[in-house]
């Protein structure tokens, strides 16, 4: 899968912190992305709150921390090449669980605003079925969104769960963006769950957890 994105970016190189099951040990795996100034090991740190035994946790850490420069509602080539790189990154994330037994419909992908912008691209740009998809504060990249570039003939996400969360308000989301990345995915027959939070501001509460815990658990129920 990374042929797709064949780019030696910023993000190639940088180390894929683990966490969870050993991957050797493991029957289904997570793979995280963080935010932006965050690290890889923080959001593993998260995904330790979320886990199943069975289940790997992978977690791809951008350099300088960050994925793309911008903000994720500029024009997409602003944001290059730390975009694709970063989506290159997430596909080498998924090649290391294929390569230890896992298929990609027990790979599932948990993001947090910049990281939830890039899971949310690669799992529109390359539809299949996945075990999930959790965008936590993040939406599709680019900016604006034309359904037609993602939802092509024979686009398929096959049923796979995703869950968006989002504050109604929050500073670097808008909400709408949140509805047309729902919209985009439910038109590629994901099962898609939309949760927004009444003045929570940028962050991830209680609810999104317990939500995201349960898709988890599905993994290796």
């Amino acid at each position: 899968m990374a042929a797709e994105y064949d780019v030696d970016g910023p993000h190639q190189g940088q180390p894929l912190v683990t966490g969870g099951t050993a991957l050797e040990n493991a029957s289904a795996a997570v793979v995280l992305t963080h935010g932006r100034g965050a690290t890889a090991r923080s959001i593993v740190q998260m995904g330790e709150e979320v886990h199943r035994d069975g289940v790997a946790l992978l977690a791809p850490q951008a350099a300088r921390n960050t994925w793309y420069p911008n903000s994720f509602l500029a024009p997409v080539e602003r944001n290059e090449p730390g975009r694709t790189s970063g989506l290159r990154a997430i596909s080498e994330a998924i090649e290391q669980a294929n390569e230890a037994g896992i298929p990609a419909e027990r790979v599932m992908f948990v993001g947090f605003s910049q990281g939830a912008c890039l899971a949310s691209e690669f799992v529109a740009r390359n539809p299949r079925r996945y075990g999930g998809l959790a965008a936590l504060s993040g939406g599709l990249i680019g900016e604006s969104i034309d359904p037609d570039d993602y939802a092509t003939e024979g686009a398929d996400l096959e049923g796979t769960s995703a869950f968006l969360g989002c504050s109604d308000v929050d500073p670097h989301i808008p909400e709408e963006r949140v509805h047309e990345t729902a919209d985009v995915l439910a038109a590629m027959n994901a099962d898609v769950t939309k949760r927004l939070y009444e003045g929570m501001g940028h962050g991830v509460n209680e609810d999104e957890l317990e939500f995201v815990s349960e898709m988890v658990a599905n993994l290796v129920d």
